[in-house]
């Protein structure tokens, strides 16, 4: 049965990452670790005892749709209403329509516990945090007024609809179509798939921002507008009223994640509010993304923590062939010398994923409450040079770890109702979604990489640099030895971003999947290593010795295939793979 983490997740804030700069901002000053000990515990009694029972059931049942109306599993709308009661939607939002106004970086703590113990569910509260963040930023007074308070509060919940059949990851190729009304509103009228929660019965409506096309606007992205269109249009008194054009036309046979409705939708003249302004859709939308981003990259890391603990409690348990004899050993298959190095590499990846995207929700954070332009311009380059960080190797590493659960199961691990499949199967899907890990990467040396020619790279690089320095000169030779291995590989990345900052878009393309790992190894090490190195745990010490060891000498590898450039991978056309 899974266990919240609390321990790992304080670890992290208080040691791998600097969350105290948090309570030194007027914004979080109230924000204080006794605060969020108080607000992580709660959540993990949650997280424990109402959400954890259900995935396996809410697995084999899954989400169904009959006679037009969309059923979640038994007990998803009870756990939902004490998720909505518990105030857990609204804990970073603005306090001015409802929120909580707390730090994303404790929600995010949270929202990786929820993960862990039901990721079918944790994608519905996921999806409105975006909804809010987006509202808030874009959205008209008037908006904002009759659904903040709803999506708040949890009675409403939002979704956001992109994908259509022929536009993917191509959004600007999409079809829906926006018609004038006369009265301010608009009318929507075309197909979307992929829509998350895209209807349920465990609340009363359902709020979808959904990119259109209005007639006459720009081809490609530049023309795409986003729409507010909710299941029932509020009436008077802003609650559910008439049902809107709009229908689930079915719901998708899926991997994994059966007890998320995943929805093809039907607008047809549906009623919608336009939020910000016409033609600049994207770009607001970009707002829900780029939270949905970093919160997919924590289910990545959710279900990794959720996939070891399974591994962890099989392999302390099953006694399988002849174990070594040595002192403390219990004859069960945690003795092998395999199994242990799956279980400590499973370990070792979570912590260090854990870490990068907590350092992401802590730049965003600080972006939000910086005093000065300066301080805020820092930490906004710092979190979005982090985002495809945190969520591709969040999501690799939630598949990775998943992966190697079944592996230490052994056989058991192909049979469905030990659990530790459903993992590997539920988190598949987070490498894909909110943008493949290879568009994360292809933005990271991309638009990341040139938004400043390379300076917040440059910097985060020299920052991981000045952890191994100071490990380096510790007296442990154990942490000296994980300073001299980050040093070599912080070498490796400072002279493999000017190589991508001096290439053309294709040859860093080519190369941007194995860079983003470099940095992500490199990151990883230096958060465990700075941790270990804060209290001198000798467990801290022995994962980030680990990871120095056999994890991160895979940095020099991905530094290497880096920069190879595109045009070896051009060298066998079509014909030649058909061969």
């Amino acid at each position: 049965m899974y266990v919240a983490p609390l321990k790992d997740i304080r670890f992290t804030l208080d040691h791998m990452v600097d969350s105290g700069k948090l309570v030194q901002t007027q914004k979080f000053a109230e924000a204080s670790a006794e605060t969020r000990d108080a607000v992580i515990t709660e959540a993990g009694k949650l997280c424990e005892g109402v959400l954890a029972p259900l995935n396996h059931p809410g697995d084999i049942q899954g989400a169904r749709l009959e006679n037009g109306v969309v059923r979640t599993p038994d007990g998803f709308p009870e756990a939902y209403e004490e998720i909505a009661q518990g105030g857990w939607i609204a804990m970073a939002a603005s306090e001015e329509h409802g929120g909580m106004g707390l730090p994303l970086t404790y929600q995010s703590a949270v929202n990786e516990m929820m993960a862990s113990s039901c990721l079918s569910i944790s994608l519905n509260p996921l999806m409105t945090q975006g909804q809010i963040e987006a509202l808030e930023a874009h959205a008209s007074p008037e908006l904002q007024a009759i659904y903040l308070p709803k999506l708040l509060s949890g009675e409403w919940t939002g979704t956001m609809n992109l994908t259509e059949p022929q536009a993917g990851s191509d959004v600007g190729a999409l079809n829906t179509k926006a018609v004038p009304n006369g009265d301010g509103t608009y009318a929507i009228t075309g197909g979307k798939i992929w829509i998350s929660w895209g209807d349920h019965d465990v609340a009363a409506n359902v709020s979808h921002l959904v990119l259109a096309r209005l007639a006459g606007a720009p081809p490609g992205v530049r023309g795409i507008s986003l729409f507010l269109v909710p299941k029932f249009i509020p009436d008077a008194n802003g609650e559910p009223g008439v049902r809107n054009g709009l229908q689930v036309v079915s719901l998708d046979h899926k991997l994994g994640l059966h007890g998320s409705p995943t929805c093809v939708m039907a607008y047809e003249g549906a009623t919608g509010w336009l939020v910000g302004e016409e033609n600049h859709g994207l770009a607001c939308m970009f707002t829900m993304m780029n939270n949905a981003r970093l919160g997919v990259g924590l289910q990545g890391i959710g279900v990794a923590e959720a996939a070891y603990q399974k591994a962890l409690a099989f392999a302390t348990d099953r006694k399988q062939g002849k174990t070594p004899p040595f002192e403390g050993g219990s004859g069960a298959i945690v003795d092998h010398a395999d199994v242990r190095r799956m279980l400590i590499l499973m370990k070792a990846q979570t912590q260090a994923a854990r870490a990068i995207a907590y350092d992401c929700a802590l730049h965003l954070d600080l972006a939000h409450a910086a005093e000065t332009e300066e301080e805020r311009r820092s930490a906004e380059a710092m979190s979005a040079f982090l985002t495809p960080i945190a969520k591709a190797f969040g999501t690799d590493t939630g598949n990775e770890v998943a992966h190697l659960g079944v592996q230490v199961h052994g056989g058991m691990g192909f049979i469905e109702e030990t659990g530790a499949a459903q993992y590997s199967r539920d988190v598949r899907v987070t490498a894909i979604y909110e943008g493949t890990n290879g568009i994360q990467a292809m933005d990271l040396v991309g638009r990341k990489l040139s938004m400043d020619a390379g300076q917040t790279a440059f910097a985060y690089v020299a920052s991981r640099a000045e952890i191994a320095e100071a490990l380096s000169g510790s007296e442990n030779p154990a942490l000296q030895a994980v300073g001299k291995a980050i040093a070599s590989a912080a070498s490796k990345a400072k002279g493999v971003t000017q190589w991508m900052l001096d290439a053309d878009q294709n040859d860093r393309n080519a190369g941007a999947v194995a860079y983003l790992r470099l940095l992500a190894l490199l990151g990883g090490a230096s958060y465990l290593g700075r941790g270990a190195m804060a209290t001198g745990d000798p467990v801290r010490i022995e994962l980030a010795r680990f990871f120095a060891d056999v994890l991160l000498p895979q940095a020099h590898a991905m530094g290497q295939a880096a920069v190879q450039g595109a045009s070896g991978l051009y060298a066998l056309s079509p014909d030649d793979l058909a061969a």
